[in-house]
């Protein structure tokens, strides 16, 4: 068999959606849609690009370039070690995998705990339960279809669907709570709320995360049989596809789920906050049950893919420590970082997420123009060099850091204020690797 059927493909896609969608897919478009009010859908056509398009388009990079570190190598080989390096530290341990079990506990424990009682203690135990389940079922990579695509999203989406449902027939109803006209924006999206949205959708980490993705379901692919490259190509493409249809849907439910809310829940300090308030009104306590189950779903399937894509690099790294060990080693320390809290998690995570964002950008750009554009091989050098140089000193000057003489240049970048000030140093970078390979071609 070398040719998925229509059931097969949808499986894959419905599997590759389960892993993308975990805490921060939750938690962000309901917080747009309650902060951008009445600008909710331009904010939601840039959270798009950034939270779907960007993920798609980068498991369709990765995928046809034959891997992450083939993709990376391209600038350099110590580049690709290095950056490889981060981006899996980012969506594991350090980041995204320990915010999976914050975020499940403050929606599926925190509501039904009696009023001053410290969270220590149940936190820590719920989160070695959580970790050891994911743990066991990241033993088996190969088998997340048969776990994730078959059994806990099909759940995870009829849930959702639910709650969409209830908060479009209440605003039919006109019960003078919710409005579907939503809110006045809050300061950010008043002028640029497509840019917002765009950043916002960085929050996610769906395209680092499809940077590393495409690999798993690629071996669940041939775990069904098939074997030939060019159609394993095919079929992992084919659920991308799948799997951004799906997050689109259900991004779009709950970004309108957080603007009928907006003009109660606009100074909600997050989005967990928004889906908390509004399943109660919806549902009353069933609600938090409801928003409980699909809060644990979701951050458990996304946590199972996580440990499988970071355990499988680093084994073949440090091969000396086996896949299990790794996995073990991973659900450790994102143990004891998830305790730190939901809160300071997600305060750390946007310096870091602003400085490796754009380099992933532009390799997935560079992936999909390289039939053109290949032949210039000092574009991919130049351009990481200036992408990412002026990434950090923008960071930098984002959190106070400043650099004399420096910090003044950089504020003068074209879109600096809307956030893209990288993009004009990577266009030169590009430029330069371009004339300099043309150069060497004509002295040859």
């Amino acid at each position: 068999m070398e040719k998925f059927s229509l059931k097969n493909k949808i499986l894959m896609g419905v599997t590759l959606f389960s892993m993308f969608f975990g805490a921060g897919n939750l938690i962000f478009p309901p917080f747009l849609g309650a902060q951008a009010g009445t600008h909710t859908w331009i904010a939601f056509l840039g959270f798009a690009i950034s939270a779907v398009g960007l993920p798609i388009l980068g498991v369709i990079a990765v995928t046809k370039s034959g891997g992450l570190e083939h993709l990376a190598s391209r600038v350099h080989p110590k580049f690709s070690f290095v950056y490889i390096m981060i981006l899996y530290l980012a969506i594991g341990p350090c980041l995204a995998i320990p915010r999976t079990a914050s975020t499940s506990f403050s929606m599926a424990v925190v509501p039904f705990m009696p009023e001053g009682v410290s969270a220590a203690i149940p936190q820590l135990l719920y989160s070695l339960v959580f970790f050891a389940a994911a743990t066991a079922v990241a033993m088996h990579p190969e088998k997340l279809t048969e776990y994730l695509g078959k059994r806990l999203t099909p759940i995870l989406l009829v849930l959702i669907v639910v709650l969409f449902a209830a908060g479009v027939i209440m605003v039919a109803g006109g019960n003078g709570i919710l409005d579907a006209s939503g809110a006045e924006p809050a300061e950010l999206y008043v002028k640029g709320a497509a840019v917002q949205g765009f950043l916002d959708g960085y929050q996610t980490m769906d395209t680092l995360a499809a940077l590393n993705f495409g690999m798993i379901v690629a071996l669940n692919i041939q775990a069904k049989g098939i074997k030939k490259e060019k159609a394993v190509i095919k079929e992992t493409i084919s659920a991308g596809w799948i799997a951004g249809a799906l997050l689109l849907t259900v991004y779009g439910m709950l970004t309108y789920v957080g603007k009928i809310s907006g003009i109660t829940f606009a100074g909600a300090a997050n989005g967990t906050a928004v889906l908390v308030d509004m399943a109660d009104i919806l549902f009353g306590r069933m609600g938090t049950i409801i928003l409980g189950v699909i809060f644990v779903i979701a951050c458990f399937n996304t946590c199972v893919g996580l440990f499988s894509c970071c355990g499988k690099y680093f084994t073949e790294i440090f091969p000396k420590i086996s896949y299990r060990g790794w996995v073990f080693v991973f659900a450790f320390v994102s143990m004891v970082l998830s305790n730190v809290g939901l809160d300071m998690i997600l305060q750390y995570s946007v310096p870091v997420l602003n400085a490796i964002y754009p380099m992933a950008i532009l390799l997935i750009i560079l992936a999909l123009v390289h039939r053109w554009t290949g032949r210039f091989r000092s574009i991919y050098p130049w351009t990481a060099a200036l992408c990412g140089i002026s990434s950090i000193l923008i960071v930098l000057d984002q959190n106070g850091i400043l650099i004399p003489g420096i910090t003044g240049l950089i504020k003068m970048l074209p879109a600096y204020e809307a956030g893209f000030g990288w993009i004009m140093p990577t266009l030169a970078g590009a430029a330069a690797g371009i004339l300099i390979d043309f150069t060497k071609k004509q002295t040859v």
